[in-house]
């Protein structure tokens, strides 16, 4: 054995994987090793146990094994959600599986917290690729592709989007109403990707391409409006790269309660309040604890309230801490009124009952097609219930309209 690798490296011919896993199987069957023995492969020492005798897996696999196993340990030190462990675990056994057979395996769309840890695990392996796609820049569910290097060329298309529109104009819809009515259609959460709510009107979605069709002629409505799906190219995706505002606070401490509480501007009695509600979260991940301690890079959430990132903490003379917190401003959307077409006039109404019902009182306005103001109206009708407030608003702005010749 010992003189064929020599011969062998004599020559300038290096020793294939498959070489080296019979020459292990074969050696094991007779021969005893060493506690600790010295391996060279590919030209990288890697040492790992052989106290026991060599089954049938594979040398280099139980290299993999190991180097994996101590990655894992470092990667998810500090991570107390048992699935994220169980998932970062079944992707690190699928991208083993991957690298030996020499092909390309892709996971369903991950949550944040997963795909970081899994990335963090996978980036120490030197035999493995991880691609992390989820349509966009800015894309917060990603799906994984792992492989090895000389397989896992290129970004595999993994990921489509759909177009969802409707008549949205009385009811705007939520990214809960978006996703619930996509849920609704019997899939699974892990095969959509993020939702990109557009002025509550329209949204479009990631999800797998395996499931486009179905969704197409699936999802026929959301909440109680009526609504079509197109297939759109990831490239026509309508994105905001997120606005951000920074600044700094200095603290006694780097609880969630205190840095949370300075940036989203709320007293921290409110916070915890909102922790022990589970409308908190740290990295996507729910937190029932007030002094969980915070660092750098690490996300908070709060219902309602947004997303807050901390930034550079430094320490100051008195022992307390110099925090930036960033946060993330929530997107507006432009509203502008627009003229009415040629030989018609625009009625602008609303009505309002305090109670439901309740005394109520209505308005509007008519402007022509320049814009221009023509009359104006408002009231007290008495008694009613919403429906009937905006009914009558509806007629008595009809009946003006009539009334001025149009």
């Amino acid at each position: 054995m010992i003189l064929a690798t020599q011969a062998m490296a004599t020559t300038g011919t290096i020793a294939t994987p498959w070489f080296l896993r019979r020459a292990f199987q074969t050696l094991s069957l007779s021969h005893s090793l060493p506690n600790k023995t010295r391996i060279s492969l590919y030209g990288t020492p890697i040492s790992f146990s052989l106290s026991s005798p060599i089954t049938r897996h594979s040398a280099l696999g139980m290299c993999h094994v190991a180097q994996a196993t101590k990655g894992e340990v470092v990667a998810l030190k500090g991570v107390e959600d048992k699935s994220v462990i169980e998932e970062v675990k079944r992707i690190l056994d699928m991208a083993r599986r991957a690298s030996l057979r020499r092909e390309v395996l892709h996971t369903d769309f991950l949550t944040p917290p997963t795909l970081k840890e899994s990335l963090h695990v996978l980036e120490k392996l030197a035999d493995v690729k991880a691609i992390a796609q989820g349509g966009y820049p800015q894309a917060e569910r990603c799906r994984l592709s792992v492989g090895h290097p000389e397989t896992l060329t290129s970004d595999p298309d993994i990921v489509a989007a759909l177009s969802i529109t409707g008549n949205f104009g009385f009811q705007l819809c939520s990214h809960g109403d978006f996703l619930g009515a996509i849920l609704g259609t019997g899939i699974a959460r892990n095969k959509l990707g993020d939702i990109i709510l557009l002025g509550g009107k329209r949204a479009q979605v990631l999800l797998v391409p395996d499931l486009v069709d179905y969704i197409v002629s699936s999802l026929d409505k959301v909440g109680d409006v009526s609504v079509s799906c197109t297939p759109i190219p990831l490239h026509d995706l309508e994105y905001e790269p997120p606005r951000t505002k920074s600044f700094k606070t200095v603290e006694a401490s780097l609880r969630v309660d205190a840095l949370a509480s300075a940036g989203f501007k709320i007293s921290r009695s409110k916070l915890v309040d909102l922790i022990s509600n589970k409308d908190v979260r740290v990295n996507w991940t729910t937190i029932t604890k007030n002094n969980t301690t915070l660092k750098t890079g690490d996300v908070v959430s709060v219902s309602g309230k947004g997303r807050l990132k901390i930034g550079e903490i430094n320490t100051t003379r008195k022992g307390k801490f110099a925090v930036e917190l960033i946060h993330y401003l929530r997107s507006s959307t432009l509203v502008q009124w627009l003229k009415p077409s040629e030989g018609t006039i625009k009625i602008k109404i609303d009505g309002c009952p305090n109670g439901n019902p309740g005394r109520s009182g209505i308005g509007g306005l008519l402007r022509n097609v320049s814009g221009n103001w023509i009359i104006g109206f408002s009231g007290f009708i008495g008694l009613s219930s919403k429906v009937i407030v905006e009914l009558n608003t509806i007629r008595f702005g009809s009946l003006l309209a009539w009334s001025k010749g149009y």
